[in-house]
């Protein structure tokens, strides 16, 4: 269990630069997806990468619910979400953002995909991952001048997610310090 001191820890230094630098670098890889940047600023408890914090502390306040999957689910990272952002901890069902590994946010139809008349009223995932790696899948359509390349970790589940669309999920892809975006408008194929 972290100490008091450290719960409140790990915030951004200079919260209106650090998140709107933040916002900035997220709405980047959303709008131009496969493309990989460096996202800093928080520091959440383990397991928690930097990147994955930095989001959650820029995209995340009292009426955005987030389900921590797996073992990113433990006391201090619930502590240190609820002291920074004051998100309300829900089930999958009901998130506005997940975070975890691709296994531990399984199976992906529990989250939320929007309705016909609210498409936006769908979840966002943060997937940890070991390494982003522009390679791979193939991506096409908007935000993508003719393709891009990203390492995805199920390629059969995020194509069957974009062709929900406009329904559907939308994907941040987290490592270290590192992320990057796949929207549900992207069109995927093999590398």
């Amino acid at each position: 269990m972290q100490t008091q001191a450290t719960q409140f820890a790990g915030g951004f230094s200079d919260a209106p630069i650090n998140a709107a630098h933040a916002f900035r670098a997220a709405m980047t890889v959303m709008a131009c997806p496969g493309k990989i940047r460096t996202l800093t600023g928080a520091q959440a408890p383990k397991p928690l990468s930097e990147a994955a914090a930095t989001l959650l502390l820029t995209l995340c306040d009292p009426e955005t619910g987030v389900y921590l999957a797996g073992e990113a689910d433990t006391d201090d990272v619930r502590q240190w979400l609820t002291f920074h952002t004051g998100a309300p901890l829900v089930g999958a069902a009901q998130a506005d953002f997940a975070v975890g590994t691709w296994t531990d946010l399984q199976p992906i139809n529990a989250y939320r995909i929007g309705t016909s008349e609210y498409p936006d009223r769908s979840a966002t995932l943060i997937v940890e991952c070991a390494e982003l790696l522009q390679s791979g899948a193939v991506l096409s359509g908007p935000g993508i001048k003719d393709t891009a390349q990203l390492k995805l970790p199920d390629m059969q589940a995020l194509q069957a997610n974009s062709t929900l669309y406009p329904l559907g999920l939308d994907f941040f892809f987290t490592s270290g310090t590192q992320v990057a975006a796949l929207p549900r408008s992207t069109q995927i194929a093999e590398g």
